[in-house]
């Protein structure tokens, strides 16, 4: 990813909940280009500015993507359970249905994204298709990101001891190692 001058430098593994954050940059950045390109490449071939945004789209979301949700469902939420009401585990569980949400429309913007990069073209419905599974990913996403930053995240901070805290940085380094 390119270095932007006076942006913010992602947090480091010290900081797991930063790191979420960060994550979820990344991810609004990716599923935009997914956005942007569906609508305005409808019925063509994609440009060769395009095509290489797009792939590397799919490739952020087959793997930080897919370590993300990882990050959440198997550090975060677990450590989170264990502080909370049994009533506050619904805003935990919602997040975890639509992490398998999201991972189906994932494969589904990931196969119609394929085949259109291999045979230079998508048929119409295959383009509605792709339109409406990034329109609901996009959807999801907005939702999704806006509890955990405003609920789910600053509930941890508060709730999670240093070490808890340093155990979910290290299991985030054990992912990326």
């Amino acid at each position: 990813m390119p270095v932007q001058i006076g942006a913010k430098r992602d947090s480091g593994f010290d900081d797991p909940l930063g790191m979420l954050a960060d994550c979820h940059r990344r991810i609004e950045r990716f599923l935009k280009v997914l956005d942007i390109v569906c609508h305005r490449a409808k019925g063509r071939a994609l440009s060769q500015e395009e095509a290489p945004a797009v792939k590397a789209s799919l490739e952020y979301f087959r793997g930080g993507g897919r370590r993300h949700t990882a990050d959440e469902e198997e550090s975060l939420f677990p450590r989170l359970r264990g502080q909370l009401s049994a009533s506050d585990f619904k805003e935990i569980d919602g997040l975890e249905h639509e992490h398998q949400t999201a991972d189906a429309l994932h494969a589904e913007v990931d196969d119609l994204y394929t085949r259109w990069l291999s045979a230079g073209t998508l048929d119409e419905a295959d383009a509605a298709r792709l339109a409406a599974a990034v329109e609901e990913l996009v959807r999801i996403y907005a939702g999704h990101i806006r509890l955990e930053e405003d609920v789910v995240f600053p509930r941890a901070a508060q709730m999670l001891d240093a070490g808890a805290v340093q155990a979910m940085g290290d299991e985030f380094r054990r992912r990326r190692a």
